[in-house]
């Protein structure tokens, strides 16, 4: 399909994962963004539009349509440096947001144009289990137990799954563990894993409607999701020596708002997330908000645990995806076996 900047181009689905592909219409009094993001995202995301959208009509007076896209960090960040048109990405990992500067689709220092450095909220990586905790398990050494069914995503197409792997590894270290010891623990913990999905909700679906698995490994706020929706049959087990901080940048494109003239709804809708209504959603849908007051008056839905950062592991993230996923790297080396 050929299609013009100034004609309103039908969805289309790219790859059967149900990306919306969207191109602004002349209508000047309607504006439409879309935002690409990583897979369990989609119910804090409709709330910040729905509320973003009422702020934005009242303010200017204009129709505002905002489109979603949702799956593994990895392949976002690929579907748009190969051409998808995403407006702003809020995805996973820094290094699938800064992949689009390396393709020149962000500008350099894309991180310095909004608070805290393009962070609005962080997360980390915690356990589901079914309900009673019938294995035990409390931490990290639990998983490599015999018999322990693990579900996690597929770290090389996951936020996700790079996040539960590098919280495995970071696990060994921060007790004094050697390279050789978290390399021995990450390999006896793949082994117990009996699904890799694409994506974090492929592997809820997988662990607690497919009912496979004894643990299933997940952001913080899917896993609270899980446990609601399983009414009973699921709980959340926070790890006692603590888990990997997660942080899920923003950004919005440079090559794209450029050519559609969207840079400023697409600031002004990232800004949104640091408002007291913005932090407040963030905080009720289990994602840490990045301002310290609003997070201290959700203490009882947010616990405090410690977190360990990336550097626990690798010096940046430029290191982590050479030493642990790019191709023949460790993880294809460890499943591989």
């Amino acid at each position: 399909m050929v299609a013009r900047w100034g004609t309103l181009v039908a969805a289309v689905a790219i790859a059967g994962i149900g990306i919306w592909y969207f191109v602004a219409g002349d209508d000047p009094n309607r504006v439409t963004l879309l935002n690409v993001s990583y897979d369990p995202t989609r119910e804090l995301w409709r709330e910040l539009n729905d509320a973003f959208i009422a702020d934005y009509e009242a303010r200017t007076g204009k129709k505002l349509t905002i489109r979603q896209s949702h799956g593994g960090s990895g392949t976002q960040a690929r579907s748009v440096m190969d051409g998808l048109r995403a407006d702003v990405v809020t995805l996973a990992l820094w290094s699938d947001t800064d992949a689009l500067r390396r393709k020149e689709l962000l500008a350099q220092g894309w991180e310095q144009r909004l608070p805290f450095n393009s962070l609005p909220y962080y997360s980390t990586i915690v356990f589901v289990v079914r309900s009673g905790n019938p294995k035990g398990i409390r931490d990290w050494p639990d998983l490599v137990k015999p018999g322990i069914g693990v579900i996690t995503p597929n770290p090389k197409t996951s936020g996700n799954g790079k996040l539960s792997y590098l919280a495995a590894w970071g696990s060994v270290r921060i007790r004094g563990g050697s390279e050789d010891d978290a390399q021995a623990y990450v390999k006896a913990l793949y082994e117990n894993v009996l699904v890799l999905d694409a994506g974090a909700r492929g592997s809820a679906v997988t662990f607690a409607k497919r009912r496979i698995g004894d643990v299933h490994l997940t952001w913080e706020n899917e896993a609270h999701l899980e446990v609601r929706e399983a009414k009973g049959t699921l709980e959340i087990v926070y790890p006692v020596s603590g888990s990997i901080k997660a942080e899920p940048f923003v950004a919005w494109v440079d090559a794209v708002v450029e050519r559609k003239k969207t840079q400023q709804v697409a600031k002004e809708y990232l800004e949104f997330l640091y408002t007291d209504a913005g932090q407040e959603m963030i905080a009720r849908h289990h994602y840490r908000p990045i301002r310290s007051e609003i997070l201290a008056r959700h203490r009882n839905r947010l616990p405090e645990m410690e977190l360990y950062p990336v550097a626990t592991i690798a010096h940046n993230w430029d290191e982590v995806q050479t030493k642990f996923f790019a191709a023949g790297a460790l993880f294809d080396q460890i499943y591989a076996r």
